[in-house]
């Protein structure tokens, strides 16, 4: 009997399995949504600090994240990271609001065995992979010299081991990158030279500038090893989300009637990293500024820093047969393509400091958390990194 010859099932029976397939649909989705939230658990904490965790800081609450390297779900003291291959090319990983580190390394819904960008990176270049993770609740500037601090311990404390160093940041995290090397650039203190005890208690204003001039600075040594920076959807010159957000908020305040005073107040909860992202607000003077909630605020431009190979990659959401204007304006669904080009700060190539270069990449279809996962951002790392 030919295959196509065999007896198929009666309509009872298909009916039948049909129902039972119906049946089994709760069960079968409250299975999905447990083993989805045991995946996700180490999302929690990371989701609440990117919404409150600068109130979760103001308060020395227990769950605010503090930056620091991660290695097997922990953090890691630098002095713990042991890293002992000499003069390694150093890939840094930063997470963008409300993520973790294992966003570069592993997702619920990929393959089993695969491997996203840091592991794969790792073996594929035989470069060295860290992780970070931060609490994406507070000033961009904030955790921008925070990381900054951290970088800087890092090469300290292995001057021989640390090669090239490479950062690779998605979304809030090339913002952080950004503000890092701009207060990197500010420099650190050196120590204040002794004043001889001959001096008087108090010195005159003669001598508090010569004290002055002497607190020399000298650029932040992590500087002097940077060489490539990959910004993944990253909204250089603001989100339009954030401004959308904002605009309400003011919208609803201005119109002064208890519901709206409500509602204004609660969009106002929002933490202070994510109002940052309206325009990127990469410098503590521009959120402590009077102005600073107006809606045009202050901002002080962070240049491309001298030296270093600027890579921006972004997605486009949007199919191409919508208008091009649609398509720049949202990006990729949360990050406009305009934004992530950072005209203010990347579009004057003659603008750029000594040695700077700026080269950009666009993936269709892609989505912002798609960049995650593309096999060509992948392939794109792994050629320029």
């Amino acid at each position: 009997m030919a295959a196509s010859d065999a007896p198929q099932p009666s309509r009872f029976r298909r009916a039948l399995g049909a129902v039972g397939r119906a049946a089994l649909l709760p069960v079968r989705g409250a299975g999905y949504l447990v083993r989805s939230g045991r995946a996700h658990q180490h999302f929690f904490l990371p989701v609440l600090n990117g919404a409150l965790g600068d109130q979760l800081a103001a308060r020395f609450d227990r769950r605010a994240i503090r930056m620091s390297f991660r290695r097997g779900g922990e953090d890691v003291p630098v002095a713990d990271l042991r890293l002992s291959e000499p003069r390694q090319k150093t890939v840094v990983f930063v997470h963008g609001l409300m993520g973790d580190e294992l966003i570069w390394q592993t997702g619920f819904q990929d393959a089993p065995g695969s491997r996203r960008y840091g592991p794969r990176l790792a073996e594929e270049t035989h470069c060295r992979a860290l992780y970070l993770r931060f609490n994406s609740g507070l000033h961009l500037s904030e955790n921008g010299r925070e990381l900054s601090r951290l970088l800087t311990e890092l090469v300290s404390t292995y001057p021989d081991a640390v090669g090239e160093l490479v950062l690779v940041g998605h979304s809030m995290g090339g913002l952080i990158i950004r503000s890092a090397g701009h207060y990197g650039q500010l420099g650190v203190k050196s120590e204040a030279l002794r004043v001889d005890s001959t001096e008087p208690a108090l010195p005159t204003e003669k001598q508090t500038l010569t004290l002055n001039s002497q607190l020399l600075t000298q650029q932040a040594p992590w500087l002097a090893h940077l060489r490539s920076v990959f910004l993944l959807g990253t909204p250089n010159d603001g989100s339009w989300l954030e401004q959308n957000s904002h605009f309400t908020a003011r919208l609803l305040e201005r119109i002064n009637l208890f519901p709206t005073r409500f509602l204004s107040k609660a969009l106002n909860q929002r933490s202070n990293g994510i109002k940052d992202l309206r325009y990127s607000i990469l410098v503590d003077d521009d959120w402590q500024d009077a102005h600073a909630n107006d809606l045009t605020p202050p901002r002080t431009p962070v240049p491309p820093l001298p030296g270093v190979r600027y890579h921006i990659l972004m997605g486009a959401w949007l199919r191409s047969t919508r208008p091009s204007a649609l398509r720049e304006y949202f990006g990729d669904g949360l990050v406009g393509q305009g934004s992530a080009r950072g005209h203010a700060t990347f579009g004057d190539e003659a603008a750029l400091p000594e040695g700077a270069s700026v080269r950009t990449a666009v993936f269709g279809q892609q989505h912002h958390g798609g960049l995650l996962t593309h096999p060509e951002v992948f392939q794109y790392l792994k050629q320029w990194a």
